[in-house]
């Protein structure tokens, strides 16, 4: 197996944003718009790079300059994805990475982690192959572990290689899919069994800058230890409660929970005008609740609404000014394409 295409789902936060990050849980999905990667082994040693959604083409370097010198921002993740396996399993020779998204990096669906978790997968299933181990030098120490921990650890070291700080959580997601209950760095990563979560989702037409919005949070987190620290705590009182309303589909009780976080997310100062609107605007016209999800500021909102009301909530995020992003939640984590 000289070449394979993976991959791995989009990602929207359910509940536990910006806590998560300070050692708390999170609620989080897996959505059906996913990031493909594909990967080649090549003769040489040249590590190349098409990913035109982020305006990567024709970038290529010398193997074993991977993480060094100057990348180009859409390049980051991926180069630093290939540089972690790398050094952790010895890959020699040269590698041709292609990769395309079913949505918009503008989203806030983590593409960049999206994408690095397709590159990890890819290379460890070039890895096992027979015909590629003559490229690699034979490592004992990847096979009889844990696969997906050991995706996990490696694209998580690669977002934190790239941004510095992050929880994991959309790691996870994209991985394991489905519905989680995630604890920062993967202290805990439990799949929630849910039939169905009919999620509304409201781009804001903004992209949020997450690293700045993570920052900000962190030097708030300095200067007032003990409000952020309340902030938090109040957070986790209402993911342990979502994840019962979660695995009950008791979806008006979760709507209201959203809606209580949304409140301290305005205490942290994440929210907008733009979210604020689109929010109002769902819950005006039936939603149980609504909450932006994410790093905040732009992105997307997400609201939960009684079925007769889904049309009516849809219509007035669009007449709020937002865009109505159709989804299904809830679903496969990365995968091994035909």
């Amino acid at each position: 197996m000289k070449k394979i295409t993976i991959s791995a789902p989009g990602k929207l936060m359910l509940l536990g944003e910006h806590a998560v990050i300070y050692n708390r849980p999170c609620l989080v999905t897996a959505v059906d718009q996913r990031m493909k990667a594909t990967v080649e082994v090549t003769d040489d040693s040249i590590f190349s790079l098409e990913a035109p959604d982020v305006n990567v083409t024709g970038y290529s370097k010398p193997m074993k300059e991977l993480g060094k010198g100057e990348m180009p921002k859409g390049a980051q993740f991926v180069e630093n994805a290939v540089r972690n396996f790398s050094e952790k399993y010895h890959l020699t020779g040269g590698l041709k990475v292609t990769t395309h998204s079913e949505f918009s990096s503008q989203f806030g669906f983590g593409s960049s982690s999206a994408s690095t978790v397709c590159v990890v997968k890819a290379l460890r299933e070039m890895y096992s192959s027979n015909e590629v181990r003559s490229n690699i030098k034979v490592d004992s120490r990847l096979r009889g572990n844990d696969e997906k921990k050991e995706l996990f650890d490696i694209a998580y070291k690669t977002v934190l290689d790239v941004q510095g700080k992050g929880s994991g959580f959309d790691v996870a997601a994209g991985i394991y899919g489905g519905c989680l209950y995630f604890v920062t760095g993967g202290k805990v990563i439990e799949p929630i069994s849910v039939d169905s979560l009919p999620l509304i989702v409201g781009y804001t037409g903004i992209k949020a800058d997450t690293i700045t919005l993570v920052n900000q949070i962190s030097v708030k987190k300095k200067q007032y230890p003990e409000k952020m620290e309340k902030l938090f705590n109040a957070i986790v009182q209402l993911v342990e409660q979502a994840k019962v309303a979660l695995q009950t589909n008791d979806y008006e009780r979760l709507g209201k929970l959203m809606d209580f976080n949304q409140e301290y997310l305005r205490d942290l100062g994440v929210s907008s005008e733009r979210l604020e609107n689109l929010i109002d605007a769902s819950k005006k016209s039936g939603a149980y609740g609504a909450k932006l999800s994410g790093a905040g500021v732009g992105d997307c909102m997400i609201a939960l609404a009684p079925p007769d009301k889904t049309q009516a909530v849809k219509q007035a995020i669009s007449e709020a000014g937002g865009q109505v992003i159709e989804i299904e939640t809830n679903v496969e984590g990365v995968r091994v394409e035909d």
